[in-house]
């Protein structure tokens, strides 16, 4: 073969790596797109009734059941041109209380959900800077203060978060949280006296 003959080859041969090496490239992003799209997706809100993805309706909830005095506010808002969940309120300390909370029913009453195919729980948030906790609830929970939390700061711009179950502790009970079980997530304000301002546009679990 001559010369001439032989520069076009070696011009298809760069051509024909080029486009390989481009195509494993958009073929890692596709995977890194799909990992996300495997997330089961609790909320976006898209629903103006405040009823979610899994067909379950959120509430508002108080230390006011057991005698406090404090006050929430439970809403679906938008923020940023984004859909959300708007929790407010004050968290007032008499009376022994201390905490508001969005609560939601992971299933339909007495059903539990299996999350084993899950690694966490995902939210986007924004808020007041202060402290916040996601409370999961198994059919282990058989008292009412009795929960799995774990926390997360709430800042001025729109942050997700990840919460693997790991980070869940029980509280005020000894069995380990079992994600084959799952009946209740709260997104909760609890422990101090504060004003409490957190918007969740997005609550998932993810792989």
């Amino acid at each position: 073969m001559s010369s001439a003959q032989a520069h076009p080859v070696r011009r298809l041969y760069k051509k024909l790596l080029i486009g390989s090496a481009l195509f494993g490239l958009f073929a890692l992003q596709a995977c890194a797109v799909d990992a996300r799209v495997g997330d089961m997706i609790i909320d976006d809100f898209s629903n103006t009734d405040l009823v979610s993805k899994v067909g379950t309706r959120w509430r508002g909830v108080s230390d006011q059941v057991m005698g406090g005095v404090s006050e929430a506010t439970v809403g679906r808002d938008i923020i940023d041109n984004r859909p959300c969940l708007h929790l407010s309120g004050d968290v007032r300390l008499e009376n022994n209380g201390g905490f508001i909370q969005a609560s939601l029913d992971l299933a339909p009453s007495g059903e539990n959900l299996d999350a084993s195919d899950y690694r966490g729980v995902r939210l986007v948030v924004r808020g007041n800077s202060e402290q916040y906790s996601v409370h999961l609830r198994t059919p282990d929970n058989v008292r009412p203060w009795q929960s799995y939390r774990a926390h997360f700061t709430a800042g001025p711009h729109w942050k997700t978060i990840d919460l693997p179950f790991s980070a869940f502790v029980p509280h005020r009970l000894d069995a380990p949280l079992d994600i084959t079980r799952l009946r209740r997530i709260g997104l909760v304000a609890i422990g101090r006296a504060f004003s409490a301002d957190l918007m969740v546009s997005k609550l998932s679990f993810y792989r």
